[in-house]
């Protein structure tokens, strides 16, 4: 099996992949002071919840956007499995043209989610990945990596208000009953959570517009205008009860695209 290991801002999710299907998954906060050996123990102590073990493990592939972390997830995973992993990185071969400028400024994790999008779900196609900030990332009809949108994630903004705003308290960050609130809590929620599903949705809407005006034929323009949107990262499920604009809420998106880029390199 594969170790799949998604370093974000915030959290890292891990997973064991058997043929290309995430069997086991694990979430943990993100600490840029953690050292090699206190993620090699986290590790181990993972797998033993699952009665499995280092043995159980073949290679493992990271993507990461906190550099301290990719190079003490590095060591951890050198010395836990005697090889060193393979890190996904913009700048490498990775399985998907890049159509921007500096390839090497992508994201590990972005690239990811495309790679995977692509190859599941078909090209053109659209990833919305709620994390500590929300990125989509646009594959065009010709499977090409094409770029996308950042923005600050709902858990920022909930923050941000909350610590600015004093008469504000921290408000559970629920779908609201409607998008008028009738409490400052629903005014809150409706604020952050369908402010959110409602920033998707028009970003969407504008993407897939280009995507129509670049196609070369009637047949493309229409796959522009209806092309799959995923929803992945920690908050999919939340936002994906708020809106409609998603064809699939993917879970585990960018641990399989992890994987599938280790494979490519490994076939």
């Amino acid at each position: 099996m594969i170790l799949s290991i998604d370093v974000g801002n915030t959290q890292t999710t891990i997973g064991l992949i058997e043929d290309g299907e995430v069997r086991h998954r694990w979430r943990l906060k993100t600490d840029r002071d953690d050292t090699s050996d206190e993620l090699h123990a986290r590790l181990r102590d993972f797998l033993g919840l699952r009665d499995l073990s280092l043995g159980f493990v073949d290679a493992a592939a990271v993507a990461s956007v906190v550099p301290v972390l990719t190079t003490m997830w590095r060591i951890a995973l050198e010395d836990a499995l005697g090889e060193t992993p393979f890190l996904v990185r913009g700048g490498r071969d990775c399985c998907m043209p890049i159509a921007m400028p500096y390839p090497e400024q992508v994201g590990a994790d972005r690239i990811a989610n495309a790679v995977e999008a692509r190859d599941t779900y078909g090209a053109p196609a659209i990833v919305v990945d709620f994390g500590t900030a929300t990125n989509i990332d646009v594959v065009d009809g010709s499977g090409r990596y094409r770029g996308g949108c950042i923005a600050p994630g709902l858990m920022l903004s909930a923050s941000a208000l909350f610590a600015h705003a004093a008469k504000l308290a921290s408000t559970p960050i629920e779908v609201p009953p409607a998008a008028i609130g009738d409490t400052t809590e629903h005014a809150i929620q409706s604020g952050l959570v369908l402010g959110v599903a409602a920033q998707a949705e028009g970003l969407v809407a504008r993407i897939r517009s280009q995507l129509a005006e670049e196609a070369d034929d009637i047949e493309a323009r229409t796959a522009a205008l209806t092309c799959p949107v995923i929803a992945t990262g920690g908050l999919s499920r939340i936002i994906g009860t708020a809106t409609d604009v998603f064809d699939e809420v993917d879970m585990n998106l960018t641990l399989r695209g992890i994987w599938r880029i280790w494979q490519h390199h490994n076939a």
